[in-house]
Formats: C-alpha cells, structure tokens, sequence
C-alpha cells in the first residue's frame, strides 16, 4: 500500500456527511515547500544576492582553510620529523658508545646490556612512545639475544615493516616511515625511526624507536576547528551584510516599481519618498520628475480627448437641424428632377445620393460620440443568432448580386440564442457582409454560425483582395483605410468597424479580423451566451482554411441568396 493509502491519523469524519480529510502526504508537503522556496528565490533579488555571497564566501573560506590547514600540517610535520630524526640519532650514538663501553661476553651479559639501553633510552618527554632493539636479518654470530622492548603500553615489533629492515640492512644509515600507532582511542599517527647499532659478541642489530604525532594532530584539528568557527561566522556576517545593503540599496527601486504600479493603476499623483542626496536619491527625484511630466502629458491628452469628443457630439447635434431642412429641399427637388433640364436633373440626383452618404455619416458620429462619452445602452434580448444573420443576408443580397458575389450560410441544426442587442448585432454583421461584399472581388462570401455552451460566433470569410497582418492589425481604427485612394462606391465614413468593435464590446464581446493579400480576409464575432459570462473560447477558428463552397443557387444568377446550411462548414 502507497504512503497516499494509509489513512492519516488527523482524518476527521465531518457530520455533514462529507469523507474525512486526509493530510497531504510527505512528499506533496516537500514539494510545496520546495516550489514556495523556489518562487521566493526567483522573486526576492535581496535573497538571491545573500544566498550568492554566502556560498561563494563559503566556498572561497573553504579552500583558504584547506590551503592554510594544510600549511600548518605539513609545516608541523616536517619540523617534527627533524626533532623525531635528531633525537633518534643522538639515542643512537648514545646508545652504540654504551655498547662500545661494555665489556659483556656472554649472552646473559649482553642480554642484561641490551636489555638496560633499552630502557635507559625511553623518555616519554621526547615523544618517544617504545623502543625495540631487533638482531640484523644478515648478522651471522653465534651469540643471540631475546629482542628486548620497552614503552608506555605500545608494542613497536609490529610496526617494524621488512621495507625499513632491508633499508637498514642494506644502505646503514637512518632510516624512518610513518605508521599508525595503536592506543586507548584508536589509532594516532606517529612514526618510527631505525638505526643500526653493533652489541658486544653479539654482532650488528637494529634501534627502533616509535614516536607518536599525537600532539601535532592535535594542534592542527584546533586549528582546523578555529578556522572554521571563523569562516562560519564571517559566512553569516557576510550575507547579513549582502542582506542589508541588498535591501538598502533595492528599497527605492522596489518603491519605484510599486510607485509605477500605483501611476499604471490611474493614480497619476503617486510619488517617491527621497531621503539623501546620493545615486539612489537621485533616482527618485529622476522618477518623480518623469512621473510628474507623464501625469501632465496626460491630463493634457485627457482634456484634448474631451474637447475632441465634446465637439464631435456639439457638431454632429448641430448639423442635424440645418441637415433636416436641406434633406427636405433635396427631397423635393429629387422629386421634380424630371421637370428640370439635364444638368440640372443630374444635380438634384447627386444632392439626394450626397445627403444620404452625410446622413449616414452624421449617424456614426452620433453613435461613436455615445460611445465616448459612456451613454451606450444595451437593450439585450434573448435572441437566435440564425435568424439575425438571415435578415443581414436578406438585405445585402441586392448589394451582393450586383458584385456577382454568392452568400453562402453554414449554420448548425441546433439553436444559436445569446442575450444580445438584435440592433446592434444587425449593425455589426451588416458592417462585416458589406465589407466583404465590397472586397470579395465577385467571389463567394462564406458566414459561418458557430455556438458551444457558453458563446456563439459568426464569421464573415471573403475570398477577394485580403489584407496584411499590419492592416489587420489597423483595420479597427477609427477613419482607417489600407488604401486611402481607393474609390468609394457604397458610400462609408471609415467609422463602420471601429462602431462595430464597440458594440461588440458592450457585449462583452470579442471582434477580430484575419488576412492575407491575394487570399482573402475573415472576421469573427464572439458573444457570450448570457450577459455574466466571461469567454475564454470561440466556437469557430478567426482563420478558414476551408476551400470556397461551389454555392447552390436558390434563384438563380450571381447574388442569390443561398438557404441556411445546417451542419456544414462545422
């Protein structure tokens, strides 16, 4: 059974009803704690900065406390090894001018000599932890003496290695190696030293003398143990010092970052709080002088935006009386034109298609000066989006057949309702079909009817002259065109998709635009289903990469309308 499958003991059964709580297991604790330390490590520059001084203050002191350690080890132990050899060889020679001295010949009085040197040359105030005097492995006399030792509770016989022997044997001299010492606490380091010595009728023999290194070992574990003491606390001190001046120094940035904040929130007024004169005092100033000119800038903008809109509205109302009176002398010239000469017939037409394109013109700025000045209303219903298209469509047939462009709808079998505004919505899509119209070079215009749980969509796809990412990008703005010197032959004051983007928008909606030169262009419509919904999804994709439908033809001739598409295109 897993960790997870053991119930915890802090289960408790809730008397509602509802299953015991299980506490989070071990490893999913760990794992929080170490996601929560890695996102204060990545947030937190101050922590950053310590952490870093400290694992490289730690490191650095390290390898100096290794370097410096091991100077004092090797320093102590080469000083040691010359007073171990220097005493080894004043005991030798002390020890051989006793041998020489004696005047023993048989083996119990060269027994007793060797056995009484032996102990004479143990002095524990030296260093010296045993001594041994062991018979040459190439001596041939006859006269043999049991191997006397002596020492503190140590039995040098076994650290007397056949390496140090042959030395001996073969080269004379003094000789010396490093061994391990037996004691109450374990082993301790230490070394021993041979020299060879000639016994009375007893012929050559070997000195051995164990030192130990004890004390030395000693002396530099408290070395060792002092200086890392040492590097531990000047480790903390270094990064409390990296913490604070970190801080220090971070504090006004980080006041400038929530400063920045506060001003992008719409509280132009907000400033730094300057202490010192020094660089970061200077930052702030520096801030609050940027601050204060951003803030003027955008009052300045604000109120030239309110004086824009304010004479926008104060315009378009204005025109509205004198735009009455000459659309009643238009119309009645219009009426009469047959009466009138021809030059004179063909102005009266032109009057009355000219008040039409400036009525529709003075209508956008109305709207769009609504729109500023926050007094859109939505007049929401619960509508089919099925059938507000087909009513878009029926109205830009006449257009669509004389551009010999087919409108080809695809919608679902399944109701597409939305609480929208149907004026609005008609408005929108009306823009969207028109525009397609226009632009769609007599080719097919496909509008796609989209719904899933919670929004519906319809896409407007031409397959005419397209348009760039970039005049996608633009294709919103308010009095925009991609080609300024193209000609108008349906009328539009540029305002069209900009009112468009805001009915959408007081949807709650999204509208978006797709294109590409030579290919074509789409855009799609979202709305949320009901009026609390926040989208995340559209039912359709902004870019079809479906072929152009071959259109069945209803009535006949280019333009026709054709019937609703149940299921295709989905």
């Amino acid at each position: 059974m897993s960790e997870t499958d053991v119930p915890s003991s802090s289960a408790v059964a809730d008397t509602a009803g509802y299953p015991p709580r299980r506490r989070p297991s071990l490893r999913v604790r760990l794992r929080s704690k170490l996601l929560g330390l890695g996102w204060r490590w990545r947030s937190s520059l101050s922590l950053r900065t310590a952490s870093i001084t400290m694992i490289g203050g730690a490191v650095a002191l390290s390898l100096l406390g290794w370097y410096v350690s091991s100077q004092i080890r090797d320093g102590l132990f080469e000083e040691r090894v010359e007073q171990v050899l220097a005493d080894a060889a004043w005991r030798a020679e002390e020890a051989q001018s006793n041998f020489n001295a004696s005047t023993a010949q048989t083996s119990a009085q060269v027994q007793q000599l060797a056995v009484d040197q032996v102990e004479d040359l143990q002095d524990p105030t030296s260093g010296a932890v045993g001594t041994t005097l062991l018979r040459s492995p190439y001596e041939t006399s006859q006269l043999t003496i049991v191997e006397p030792s002596s020492g503190t509770g140590v039995s040098v016989r076994p650290l007397v290695t056949e390496e140090i022997q042959e030395a001996l044997a073969t080269e004379g001299g003094q000789h010396w190696q490093p061994v391990a010492i037996p004691s109450s606490d374990g082993d301790e380091p230490g070394i021993i030293v041979g020299s060879p010595v000639n016994l009375p009728a007893a012929g050559a023999h070997e000195l051995y003398i164990a030192y130990t290194l004890a004390p030395e070992e000693e002396t530099v574990s408290l070395v060792m143990r002092v200086l890392a003491i040492g590097a531990g606390v000047l480790v903390i001190v270094l990064a409390a010092m990296a913490w604070v001046i970190t801080w220090r120094v971070l504090r006004p940035v980080t006041q400038a970052a929530a400063t920045a904040e506060r001003i992008a929130d719409g509280l132009l007024h907000e400033r730094m709080t300057v202490r010192g004169h020094d660089e970061l005092a200077t930052l702030g100033r520096s801030f609050n002088e940027m601050a204060s000119s951003l803030e003027h800038q955008i009052e300045r903008l604000e109120e030239l935006s309110r004086l824009q809109q304010r004479f926008v509205s104060d315009v378009s109302h204005e025109l509205r009386t004198p735009l009455t009176t000459i659309r009643m002398a238009g119309e009645l010239l219009h009426d009469y034109r047959e009466e009138f000469p021809a030059s004179v017939r063909r102005a009266a037409e032109l009057l009355h298609t000219q008040l039409d394109r400036f009525e529709s013109m003075l209508a956008d700025l109305l709207e769009i000066s609504r729109f500023d000045a926050g007094a859109a209303v939505l007049e929401a219903e619960e509508r089919d989006l099925r059938n507000v298209v087909a009513n878009v469509v029926e109205m830009a047939a006449p257009l669509a057949a004389a551009r010999g462009s087919d409108l080809v709808v695809h919608a679902p079998d399944t109701p597409c309702t939305a609480q929208i505004d149907p004026r609005r919505i008609e408005r929108v899509l009306r823009n969207l079909v028109i525009n397609a119209v226009e632009h769609g070079a007599g080719a097919p215009v496909d509008i796609t009817v989209g719904v899933e749980e919670e929004a519906v969509a319809v896409r407007v796809r031409d397959h005419g002259v397209g348009m760039s990412p970039e005049d996608a990008a633009r294709v919103f703005d308010r009095f925009w065109r991609a080609d300024p010197a193209r000609a108008r032959t349906t009328g539009g004051t540029g305002l069209g998709l900009a009112i468009s983007l805001e009915d959408a928008r007081l949807h709650s909606g999204w509208l978006e635009a797709w294109g590409e030169e030579g290919v074509g262009a789409a855009f799609r419509l979202t709305l949320p289903r009901r009026a609390d919904v926040e989208l995340a999804s559209s039912p359709l994709s902004l870019e079809d990469d479906r072929p152009a439908t071959t259109p069945q033809v209803l009535e006949g001739g280019p333009g026709s309308l054709v019937g609703l598409a149940p299921g295709e295109g989905e």
